[in-house]
């Protein structure tokens, strides 16, 4: 719980000093819903998750010279059952591309997974920190009546994860990457200074069956849907 007051405190630090000081446009909402995790042939379970997410705009050309806006942000990914779900932080940046209705982007971040524990057999088996480099592409669409609806996916193949030791010894060879994947879908509707949204996650990896990858604990297959309210500023 320490570690989660710690991350938040550094999200809203960020936000609280970058906006004043780019004075560009930036979003900051609050989400809730659950998730439903399966590792390995474990069962799947599912439990309540929050998730903090923000955004803002730190770069935006001239309308004269035009090019694309510098944007960044973070999020925050919290479970209510740590012994069976993830936490997860992550911060990104990168260009976003603007075409009538539509916005086109390339996100650029770095991930942490704070993966669950299990018990196998009687055998406590724990779980290596994973950290991700992903790049996935974004696709926001606007849409409606003075285009107050919006509809964002994202998305991208998954790259050999980077994995480290979760407090404990660990004398076992690190797991191989077989693929992955993960696809994000968004929609709600923008009220002018606040909207409400809903988002639809699944993630995907499977590990190659060696001595890295016992009884294929590190299989992981994730489903989040959440919904809420953020700010625009």
């Amino acid at each position: 719980m320490k570690r989660c007051k710690t991350h938040l405190v550094c999200v809203c630090l960020l936000f609280v000093v970058a906006v004043p000081v780019f004075a560009q446009r930036a979003s900051l909402d609050v989400q809730a819903g659950e998730t439903t995790d399966k590792f390995g042939a474990l069962p799947s379970v599912t439990g309540a998750d929050f998730l903090i997410d923000g955004q803002v705009t730190v770069l935006q050309p001239s309308k004269k010279n035009g090019g694309p806006n510098i944007v960044a942000g973070g999020e925050i990914r919290v479970p209510t059952d740590t012994g069976n779900h993830s936490n997860e932080f992550a911060i990104f940046g990168g260009p976003e591309f603007q075409y009538k209705n539509f916005t086109f982007g390339v996100h650029a971040q770095v991930r942490k997974i704070y993966q669950p524990s299990s018990i196998v057999d009687n055998q406590f088996f724990v779980r290596d920190k994973m950290e991700l480099l992903e790049i996935p592409i974004v696709v926001r669409y606007v849409f409606g009546p003075d285009k107050h609806y919006f509809f964002e996916a994202q998305g991208i193949p998954e790259f050999r994860p980077r994995f480290l030791a979760n407090g404990q010894l660990n004398t076992l060879p690190k797991p191989n990457l077989d693929h992955g994947y993960f696809v994000r879908a968004s929609a709600g509707y923008n009220f002018g200074k606040w909207y409400a949204k809903a988002t639809y996650e699944t993630r995907y990896f499977k590990f190659v069956p060696d001595l890295g990858n016992p009884n294929g604990l590190y299989n992981w297959k994730s489903n989040y849907l959440t919904g809420g309210v953020g700010l625009v500023f």
